[in-house]
């Protein structure tokens, strides 16, 4: 039997892809270090140092008893607890197995071969991803300071443009766009033209002049907002998000989406999670609590950083990042290189709690050899 090359045979927009790279797990690091997995931290995904949410956990084992039964297709519970705490219908939901679903279904349902996908210069891998799988291009705007210049965006929408992918706050960057900015680009943009917002780090920022997207939605009927539980909820190894836009869109994008893609442990925790408004406030202070930490040590290890209002931070180690994640990584500390974001001098540490945050700065300062 001869031998098939079955990468020849993958759709165009396939074949050049690499698969996504998580934050390296610390299983993974304990076994090629041999370290003890209980004295390693990962600080690489942006995850919620706090765990989750006692009410969540109950919620959790209130399902166990029924792990045979498929979940809720149209996640009724979820949809309308959301469609009461965000002010609007339950048509206008689409769940997904985390926010990342919702840009997929997107790129679905309007990207074919040839057409534009616009995102920005240091904007999540994600996007890119899901754009080539459906044979898009994806056309990259320059950052300005580390992060979107809507105006710019705007101006460089053609013909060919389907889908401007804007993030706010930006990962990696956690930079973030103000009201004003993105009501002058919203104006701007054709209403032909899809704008997907995504918003998976909103409940961290308390900044008065940052937008909620919800708020656009009647105004601006190409606009779509995602959210997810797996930051500030903590519930990460669930994979549950949701995006919220006109009835119309929401139609089209529940078209796309797979039956039973979030699961019935997901969908409990998540409605547990939206009435723990004690939880949500808890894990807004440990971060920035966090935040101020890491600023107040990077400033005396002399490191630049990139403001950030998300619950991450990029620092600048010019000429270094890659030694520096790796002797980390041998120190039991992981956290995240961004040189596939065009940023090769930098490097991406979420918030964690206090000890883990010193253990951090105490490993990064012996690096530097301060």
């Amino acid at each position: 039997m001869s031998k098939v090359d079955f990468s020849k045979l993958a759709n165009t927009g396939v074949q050049g892809l690499r698969p996504y790279q998580p934050g390296k797990p610390i299983d993974e690091l304990a076994r090629e270090f041999d370290l003890n997995p209980k004295d390693i931290i990962k600080l690489a995904s942006n995850e919620n140092p706090m765990g989750p949410s006692e009410k969540a956990l109950a919620a959790i084992k209130n399902e166990l008893a029924d792990l045979t039964r498929y979940p809720d297709g149209n996640g009724f519970e979820l949809k309308t607890t959301l469609s009461e705490k965000l002010g609007v219908k339950t048509s206008q939901i689409t769940l997904g197995n985390g926010s990342s679903d919702i840009l997929e279904f997107i790129v679905k349902c309007f990207v074919s071969d040839g057409d534009e996908v616009m995102v920005s210069q240091h904007a999540f891998a994600i996007y890119g991803l899901v754009t080539k799988m459906a044979g898009g291009k994806c056309v990259q705007v320059p950052a300005k300071n580390w992060g979107h210049d809507l105006e710019a965006m705007a101006a460089a929408v053609t013909e060919k443009t389907k889908i401007i992918f804007v993030t706010n706050p930006n990962n990696p960057t956690g930079t973030w766009n103000t009201k004003v900015q993105l009501e002058t680009f919203l104006q701007k943009v054709p209403n032909n033209v899809l704008v997907l917002l995504d918003e998976a780090y909103f409940e961290y920022v308390d900044k008065t002049d940052y937008p909620s997207g919800i708020d656009y939605l009647e105004q601006h009927p190409n606009l779509v907002v995602t959210r997810t539980f797996s930051k500030a909820y903590g519930l990460a190894s669930l994979r549950v998000g949701y995006g919220v836009c006109s009835e119309a869109l929401a139609d089209l994008l529940n078209r796309v989406r797979p039956p039973f893609n979030v699961n019935s442990l997901a969908l409990a925790a998540a409605v547990a999670c939206l009435k723990d408004e004690n939880f949500a406030r808890q894990s807004k202070e440990l971060n920035d609590q966090g935040m101020n930490q890491l600023q107040a040590g990077f400033d005396q290890l002399n490191l630049s950083w990139i403001p950030s209002v998300g619950n991450f931070i990029c620092f600048a180690v010019p000429g270094r990042a890659m030694d520096i994640f790796q002797g980390l990584l041998a120190k039991g500390v992981i956290i995240r290189p961004v040189a596939n974001y065009e940023m090769p001098d930098h490097l991406r540490v979420s918030i964690g709690t206090q000890a883990e945050n010193q253990q951090f700065l105490l490993a990064l300062k012996s690096l530097l050899g301060v």
